[in-house]
């Protein structure tokens, strides 16, 4: 529940900014006419959302008749979550400063236009974020006991009602965030979680007889880590951590986790400064006779 919780107030606080930074603009440039044409382009993204993890979750069971094409499905499922969630975390560490600037400049684009192009600029600009969120939450719960229960959709939506809520007192002025350091730890947090989806989709590849190795552990710590503890049940559903992982399992999570951890917590370099232009050697003139 608590992985599912992060995955909501993530991607929902990126959606509650992108709004606020529109919102913002139309209020501080006097056209709260088109405001309504915002909420219309956002709700429309959500519905879309909604509905494709509808749609994700129907096709797993009902859509599909064996035990093995679900298996394949929920690891084809668990990879195309793990890409979205590396390329989110990289992207928002990387756009974080410059993405209200960019926001302002295409809403500006999209007033010159028309009203249509004002709901599908706030369309697009929302639409990511959610079917990021229905894909990676499907995800998260099935790596979590199966995506059993409704624990992980009420996880799921209180993280978004708490990231609207943290959106509206920023907006508000009533709450101040240090947002670099915010998307850092959940970054780093989702990386784990990512991690654990990684290793559950390879899981699900050898119960499809995709790759072998089911039955291959690579240890077993069964009696330190009881599956009937909460803490097992914790470190499971927030990491994807098993007593009695297979070996192709761990060489998965740490091939990911290691790597994508580092290089995510690097600072990145300062631009180099610009070249001196090489003096040029210009040979002294020559005296002249009278």
């Amino acid at each position: 529940m608590f992985a599912t919780y992060l995955i909501g107030l993530r991607e929902g606080l990126e959606a509650t900014l992108v709004v606020s930074i529109l919102v913002a603009f139309l209020v501080k440039s006097d056209r709260r006419n088109r405001l309504p044409h915002v909420w219309l382009g956002v709700g429309l993204a959500v519905a879309l959302s909604v509905f494709f993890g509808w749609l994700i979750e129907y096709t797993s069971t009902t859509l599909l008749n064996t035990s093995k094409q679900r298996e394949l499905f929920d690891a084809v499922t668990s990879v195309a979550a793990v890409v979205f969630v590396t390329f989110m975390i990289f992207w928002m560490r990387k756009a974080a400063r410059s993405i209200a600037g960019e926001l302002r400049g295409k809403l500006s684009e999209a007033l010159a236009v028309g009203a249509f192009a004002v709901t599908g600029m706030a369309f697009l600009a929302v639409i990511r974020e959610g079917l990021e969120t229905a894909l990676i939450f499907y995800s998260a719960a099935e790596s979590a006991a199966g995506g059993t229960g409704r624990g992980p959709l009420l996880a799921l939506i209180g993280g978004i009602a708490t990231s609207v809520v943290i959106g509206f007192l920023l907006y508000r002025s009533a709450l101040r965030l240090n947002l670099g350091k915010f998307f850092t730890w959940t970054g780093a947090l989702l990386i784990l979680v990512a991690a654990g989806i990684f290793k559950y989709g390879v899981h699900d590849f050898q119960e499809a007889d995709v790759v072998p190795g089911l039955n291959t552990h690579a240890f077993d710590i069964s009696s330190v880590l009881d599956p009937n503890t909460w803490y097992a049940t914790l470190l499971s559903g927030m990491f994807n951590i098993t007593p009695t992982p297979s070996v192709l399992e761990m060489v998965a999570w740490v091939a990911y986790a290691v790597p994508v951890m580092v290089l995510f917590l690097r600072k990145p370099g300062r631009p180099a400064a610009p070249a001196k232009p090489a003096a040029t050697d210009v040979p002294a003139p020559t005296p002249q006779r009278a």
